[in-house]
């Protein structure tokens, strides 16, 4: 391992920022401040962690319905958020979009997206424009094990293929398409073999590991940016409850759930921070900035205004 310090406290704290921002959300979701969905990120977060921050600040990221850990990850704002969630004015999309919609153009989060796979397309017509403008930006592209089986997906990764489009597509393999298994829906052992029907570089790594995860990343982003075209990653992780706030997760068998938990992205973080010679203090003062940031975000979120109706109305075009 050749990582800085500074990267590897910053992948700790951001890490340890999306498992208090998924906790707290979800407290608040009981509490009747949130509403609809809410679909935690819990147990996968080194994936969003490793992968961006591999990346450059001008590069773009499509999400999906379970999408704050890579909003955070890519250092968005936790106020704005938690202010979204709420359906509050304040939120990145007015309160219009909620948890599965967060978007910023200004920091190339092109969108979450409530469609599994509805993603993919978009992330690669991004790639295409950034061809088409001769641009050296790159497109990560997160999507679940269940959306490799949508027609979508093999559509986009063909065109991206052929055209050699700047995009990296990773594979988020939790081993759950809501409640589905994913040995009952795909016979492969390692998902990424579905690359080598498009001829292009497909990699399976421990999508646990943030460093792992940013350690691969390194290559992928290289040939993209070098226009050698795009590559197919799997992170085989395991969300540590249900599909979302209300499954309780029944069809998890518990000795594969404690298993994956014994894998915790934050132990696993902690480790490399203390093989690094960080102190005990060291981390508490991390952890400490975590907790006053996301008591920040909550006490916004909570005292936010909510959408006015009347500018809602003006937004709505006639046809």
């Amino acid at each position: 391992m050749n990582i800085q310090i500074d990267i590897l406290k910053k992948m700790y704290r951001l890490i340890l920022s999306i498992r208090r921002f998924e906790e707290r959300a979800t407290e608040q979701y009981r509490l009747g401040n949130i509403r609809g969905y809410l679909h935690p990120y819990i147990g996968e977060e080194a994936i969003a962690v490793g992968a961006i921050t591999a990346l450059e600040p001008t590069d773009y990221i499509t999400s999906t319905h379970r999408g704050h850990g890579h909003a955070i990850a890519k250092e968005h704002c936790l106020t704005t958020m938690l202010a979204e969630l709420f359906g509050k004015a304040t939120g990145y999309c007015k309160g219009r979009g909620g948890s599965m919609h967060v978007a910023c153009l200004e920091q190339r989060n092109l969108g979450a997206n409530g469609i599994v796979g509805a993603g993919i397309p978009i992330a690669t017509g991004a790639g295409m424009a950034i061809k088409q403008k001769k641009g050296r930006e790159v497109v990560l592209c997160f999507f679940s094990d269940g959306a490799i089986n949508n027609g979508v997906f093999h559509e986009s990764l063909n065109m991206a293929a052929i055209y050699h489009l700047p995009v990296i597509y990773i594979i988020e393999n939790n081993h759950y398409a809501v409640t589905s298994p994913v040995e009952a829906m795909t016979l492969i052992k390692d998902l990424s073999v579905r690359a080598t029907g498009y001829g292009i570089p497909g990699i399976t790594i421990d999508g646990n590991d943030a460093v792992k995860v940013y350690e691969t990343m390194q290559v992928p982003i290289s040939r993209a940016r070098k226009g050698e075209g795009p590559t197919l990653i799997e992170c085989k992780t395991y969300r540590f409850s249900g599909h979302h706030v209300n499954d309780p997760g029944l069809y998890m068998p518990k000795e594969k759930l404690e298993y994956w938990k014994s894998k915790d992205p934050l132990i696993i973080m902690r480790k490399y921070l203390q093989e690094q010679s960080l102190t005990d203090k060291d981390i508490q003062a991390i952890n400490a900035q975590v907790e006053k940031s996301i008591d920040e975000a909550v006490k916004f979120a909570l005292e936010s205004p909510d959408p006015s109706l009347e500018e809602f109305l003006q937004e709505i075009k006639p046809l």
